[in-house]
């Protein structure tokens, strides 16, 4: 069997089983096992494919086919100009979450006028996506890195060490305790992409966002579980002037507003994704 009809059989599996994307998910799958890429598959589709090799690569398409996450398959997934590891136990970054990191770098800059030194949190941080993501662009910052579950825990640290994020600080806490938000004062940035799926609503999520951690979606009966706790107990640790952004739902603008204003945060503005949808709040601390 040649290298392309390989990758056919491949891509009719992902086909038959629904899978939404099932080109983009056999390249990248087959790139994976044979280190090609869509483009070398064109030049050398007709030579023979190892026999081994294919059997891996079909093994992995089955995988898909069941809804495996595609980026637990491959244990990485590239966010902004850089590749996270990812795998069982951490939320998957996911491109509309560069708006969080892009804004919150934006609001910092023209509310201090200044290149930093700031000190900032990244609340429920997972793979470190937001906290290496903001300091890559803001070369004054020095920022926390919050997360509590270990699973997730582990790639935070493996993540922060590969990229060799020196800024980024790993840090073992609770979002939703007062004696962790305690010890933390005069900040200059508090972000977060926290959970935010209404409870009920997760069983009838697609299969793979299933796979994902429920602790990393799971935003209590009606989302808002983590936002509350932001406006109540990490807002007040910003100093005047500070920055506080959070990754939204699309039905969160008018409510997530509502607590940062009664917590104090003036400014706010709402960003929309790509998709045209409510994605970021921001605003700065009185």
């Amino acid at each position: 069997m040649t290298l392309r009809q390989t990758y056919q059989k491949g891509k009719m599996l992902l086909e038959k089983a629904g899978i939404e994307t099932p080109a983009f998910d056999a390249v990248c799958l087959f790139e994976k096992v044979f280190g090609m890429d869509r483009q070398k598959l064109m030049i050398h589709g007709m030579e023979p494919a190892e026999e081994a090799h294919a059997a891996a690569y079909w093994e992995l398409c089955e995988m898909r086919a069941q809804g495996r996450p595609l980026q637990y398959i491959l244990g990485e997934w590239p966010f902004m100009d850089f590749t996270l590891c990812v795998g069982e136990g951490v939320l998957v970054p996911r491109e509309e979450t560069e708006l969080l990191v892009y804004t919150a770098a934006e609001r910092l800059r023209v509310g201090s006028g200044a290149k930093g030194p700031w000190k900032g949190i990244d609340l429920c941080g997972g793979s470190g996506a937001v906290a290496i993501g903001l300091a890559s662009l803001l070369p004054g910052l020095e920022i926390s890195c919050a997360e509590l579950y270990a699973d997730a825990f582990r790639f935070l640290e493996a993540n922060v060490r590969r990229l060799a994020s020196k800024a980024v600080h790993p840090v073992r806490l609770d979002v939703l305790s007062p004696e962790s938000a305690a010890p933390f004062s005069g900040l200059d940035l508090v972000v977060s992409n926290p959970p935010y799926v209404e409870a009920g609503v997760i069983a009838g999520l697609q299969k793979e966002v299933q796979q994902e951690p429920r602790t990393a979606l799971d935003g209590g009966e009606d989302g808002l579980v983590f936002y509350r706790a932001i406006a109540q107990l990490w807002v007040p640790r910003l100093k005047p002037g500070g920055v506080a952004a959070v990754e939204i739902g699309e039905e969160q603008a008018q409510a997530v507003t509502e607590l940062f204003q009664e917590a104090g945060v003036r400014e706010i503005e709402v960003r929309k994704d790509f998709n045209g949808l409510d994605r970021v709040v921001v605003g700065v601390r009185a």
